[in-house]
């Protein structure tokens, strides 16, 4: 059995974006060498996400309203977490949005439905952050 770890990062310029990184973690298992496993693709920031969805605007503008509504950025105060960073909300998101994925590799390739994808959901963006993949299998 053999593992690959990679890295990748993220600068979002706002404060929450969405990005679509499929073909980043596909690349991986292609450089990884791995033909059957599995892949674990995972946020390491405590204010991002990384998860499976379809790869639709409308549905990711349904994300943000819905996550805003259930965790709403404003009024700081409202969060005893808040104080240096103010980012309670960012917490909270990250939490319902889920850490990570772990997904299945048959011959190669990422083994998917038709609209599956991968996404990292940042919601304390405007530094660096990153995302774990890390690769088992033969």
């Amino acid at each position: 059995m053999k593992s690959y770890r990679k890295e990748i990062s993220f600068n979002i310029p706002t404060r929450r974006g969405l990005v679509n990184i499929t073909r980043d973690v596909q690349n991986s298992i292609n450089e990884s060498g791995i033909k059957e496993g599995i892949v674990l693709v995972n946020a390491m920031h405590i204010t991002a996400s990384v998860f499976i969805n379809d790869d639709e605007s409308g549905l990711h503008h349904d994300f943000e309203v819905w996550l805003e509504k259930l965790a709403p950025e404003k009024p700081y105060h409202q969060y005893q977490h808040n104080g240096f960073e103010d980012n309670a909300d960012a917490h909270i998101k990250r939490t319902i949005m889920g850490r990570e994925v772990v997904c299945a590799i048959t011959n190669g390739k990422l083994d998917f439905g038709p609209w599956e994808q991968i996404f990292y959901f940042e919601f304390d963006g405007k530094r660096t952050k990153r995302v774990l993949i890390k690769i088992i299998g033969e």
